[in-house]
């Protein structure tokens, strides 16, 4: 009865067999990986997200309250919409290269220093502008507001290769910049700058140049947590595919066993 039992199972030693039985072992803890990898997306995605709405809705405070020159700004400070008072330094605005604009546009992002009223700089991102063709020629940019005023907008950190992924190219046509860093625009300029940049949000632009930077969109976290309870369902389907079809090899064994074997010497039937 033993052996009997043992041969039945004796097709599990086939190549073929083999073979599926460890690409099923093999993909059983890849899927498990794969799903902790997309739950781990889905924590960061999330932590991210209330991160940007809690900074969006916090209520507006004096730049000086979160950067100051040197000052590298935080995670929890990013997108904080901060004011500030003083007057635009228009003779030194910089164009920041390949920024697209909300359709995909490929153009400029203007950079223009705001002289704060204690003398410090705070660097302002006014919104975007097209380029033109060689993307080598300054653009024509409109003027900010004359005279002193009071602008609002969203912190953001200094830019850098790494987080961003534009290389800082050097030997660029003269006011123009890849990325902004407000260490290097102190250099240029000769002054205290505060710590990152903001983004303009207030006043509008008058004729909507330079176009308004949207606000920064939410990251489809719930897709991830999707993606990692499929991966599981997959992982648990495995074994119970790998079952099924063992059982089925069995069924047809059995099946070919029970069936009319034709006597010796008696022509099987055509």
């Amino acid at each position: 009865m033993y052996r009997r039992g043992v041969h039945r199972y004796r097709f599990l030693l086939s190549l073929q067999w083999v073979i599926l039985t460890i690409v099923a072992i093999a993909l059983i803890p890849t899927m498990i990986k794969l799903g902790f990898w997309q739950q781990h997306r889905y924590e960061e995605r999330t932590a991210r997200n209330n991160l940007v709405s809690a900074a969006l809705h916090a209520k507006p405070v004096p730049v000086e309250q979160l950067s100051s020159p040197g000052h590298a700004v935080t995670r929890t400070e990013k997108y904080r919409t901060v004011t500030a008072t003083g007057t635009f330094d228009t003779g030194k605005t910089e164009v920041v290269r390949r920024r697209t604009n909300a359709d995909g546009d490929v153009g400029y992002h203007v950079l223009t220093p705001f002289v704060l009223t204690d003398g410090k700089v705070l660097l302002v991102n006014r919104g975007w502008v097209p380029a033109d063709g060689t993307q080598t020629a300054f653009p024509k940019i409109p003027a900010p507001p004359a005279g002193r005023t009071t602008i609002s907008g969203r912190l953001m950190a200094d830019e850098t290769t790494a987080a961003s992924g534009i290389k800082n190219i050097k030997g660029l046509p003269d006011r123009m910049v890849m990325l902004i860093d407000s260490t290097a625009e102190a250099r240029r300029l000769g002054a205290q700058v505060l710590g990152g940049y903001i983004e303009q949000t207030a006043p509008a632009s008058k004729g909507g140049s330079p176009e308004q930077i949207s606000d920064p969109g939410t990251e489809d976290a719930p897709l991830n947590y999707a993606y990692m309870i499929q991966w599981w369902l997959f992982a648990a389907a495995v074994p119970v595919g790998w079952w099924f079809l063992l059982r089925r090899e069995i069924r047809d064994q059995e099946e070919a066993a029970a069936a009319p074997q034709p006597k010796e010497n008696e022509p099987a039937a055509v």
